[in-house]
């Protein structure tokens, strides 16, 4: 394993701890992300595995309908993806993506784990779990952010940025950048 391999399976075990204490009266909770409710965002998350698998010619197999089981939805899409992750070549293959050419195992570190972390926080968000996110991921996304350039805030991505406190914690600092308020 390598340390894209190692970060991804840790996010997506959070983002699978946060997915199944999801009471079962809260998949309706609206979220952070406007117009989207608690599964909304299931739904987007374990889609975008899928997608990411699509731009080098795999797909994640049978992956249970996230209405019927997020649980089983979001195990089997996140289990084909670190598959992926873990094996040199595959982690390897590139393509040409909306910010160059690029390798799977790099897009999944750029993309994915950066919608990992906001996105387990805006599930838990929506339905009153633990909002905490480690300073290191907080820090990660931030960093990462300035790839997205203004594509960051366009539409159907984050809202505009927010202003924080000069002393506000890496966490307010970056939700405040994706346009969300802690």
């Amino acid at each position: 394993m390598t340390e894209i391999s190692d970060r991804y399976e840790r996010l997506a075990d959070d983002f699978a701890r946060t997915v199944s204490e999801v009471p079962e009266d809260r998949w309706s909770s609206p979220s952070p992300c406007d117009g989207w409710t608690a599964l909304d965002v299931v739904r987007h998350v374990v889609d975008t595995q899928s997608m990411f698998l699509g731009l080098v010619g795999r797909d994640a197999g049978p992956v249970p309908l996230v209405d019927d089981d997020p649980d089983a939805a979001w195990a089997t899409a996140s289990a084909a993806v670190l598959a992926d992750l873990t094996d040199p070549e595959r982690a390897g293959a590139e393509f040409d993506g909306f910010f160059g050419r690029t390798s799977f195992e790099q897009a999944v570190d750029r993309f994915v784990s950066f919608d990992l972390v906001v996105h387990r926080w805006d599930l838990a968000r929506a339905v009153g779990g633990d909002e905490h996110i480690d300073a290191a991921d907080a820090r990660s996304v931030i960093d990462g952010a300035a790839v997205f350039g203004d594509a960051l805030h366009g539409p159907g991505v984050c809202g505009p940025a927010l202003q924080v406190g000069r002393d506000a914690d890496v966490q307010t600092q970056m939700l405040g950048l994706l346009g969300r308020r802690s």
